[in-house]
């Protein structure tokens, strides 16, 4: 009996195993910079070194008009200077689950729960009254931790740009142990008023848009943009929101250079915009069971 060809030994073994309604995808990058100084170096500068880490999983269910889509991204960045100790600069702990129903080509109906905050403690650095310095504490692991629970409608432009719009939002703000922040954040720390360790956003609404795009055949471009508005404090003032963006170029298949960024504005934190950026070179790693399209 003559052997049957691979190509076609593949095909039926396609078709007896179909393919998984699962798709996953993930990507690591672990970024080193280090800078060392003779004790005669008159250019000026200080020894350091910083780390930058991020993680991002990804999976996707898909079976008729079902789908089940869940992410958990993970961003950490520091910087160890000498005599001034370890800092660390972007800190970022984000998991999502959605279930959606397709309703048509490009909408779905959906809902969702995902958690926002953060790993370490983070610290306020300046000096005292005799100039000396000190580090007081603004933030904690799970500390503010926001959860928030959405349902609505999902637009699907295509594989790389999706939003949610949710007219029906809760969000609970969480902060365990709120009086250790009270000296530096005043008497409600991230909205948490005193004898409560939480805050109840019932009603509310959100929008929640994201890109995740191969500008080139080596440059990715991932964003994340938040609005969340309380119905009970509706003002432009009040309104939050959040960006996340990160562009990664890739040198080769193992080396990439990556830009980092968060812009923040919460009129409970601050009433000023915040943001944070961060430029390294270093390490990535891909992995994913499925090839996205360029659409």
């Amino acid at each position: 009996m003559p052997a049957i060809p691979k190509a076609k030994l593949d095909t039926l073994v396609a078709i007896v195993r179909p393919p998984s309604p699962w798709k996953t995808a993930f990507k690591g990058t672990f970024n080193l910079n280090e800078s060392a100084l003779s004790s005669n170096w008159r250019g000026g500068g200080v020894n350091s070194i910083g780390l930058n880490a991020q993680i991002n999983q990804k999976a996707n269910f898909h079976r008729g008009r079902s789908s089940w889509d869940n992410e958990a991204d993970f961003l950490y960045a520091f910087v160890a200077n000498k005599d001034q100790g370890y800092r660390k600069s972007l800190d970022r702990l984000f998991l999502d689950t959605k279930y959606g129903c397709n309703i048509s080509t490009q909408w779905n109906a959906f809902a969702s729960l995902n958690l926002l905050t953060q790993f370490a403690p983070g610290y306020k650095y300046s000096t005292n009254a005799a100039g000396e310095p000190q580090a007081q504490r603004v933030s904690s692991a799970f500390a503010p931790a926001y959860i928030t629970l959405a349902t609505g409608m999902e637009y699907v432009a295509s594989k790389w740009f999706k939003i949610r719009l949710s007219p029906l939002a809760s969000r609970v703000t969480i902060v365990g142990h709120r009086q250790r922040f009270v000296d530096v954040l005043g008497e409600k720390p991230y909205g948490v008023r005193a004898g409560h360790s939480a805050n109840f956003e019932a009603l509310a609404g959100q929008v929640l848009t994201e890109i995740d795009k191969n500008i080139t055949t080596n440059v990715n471009l991932k964003a994340r943009y938040l609005l969340f508005a309380d119905y009970q404090k509706l003002a432009l003032r009040r309104l939050d929101h959040r960006l996340d963006a990160s562009m990664t170029a890739k040198v080769n298949r193992y080396i990439n250079v990556a830009l980092t960024g968060i812009l923040l504005y919460d009129y409970d934190q601050d009433r000023a915009l915040q943001y944070s950026q961060g430029l390294s070179l270093g390490l990535i790693y891909t992995r994913q069971n499925t090839q996205e399209g360029k659409k």
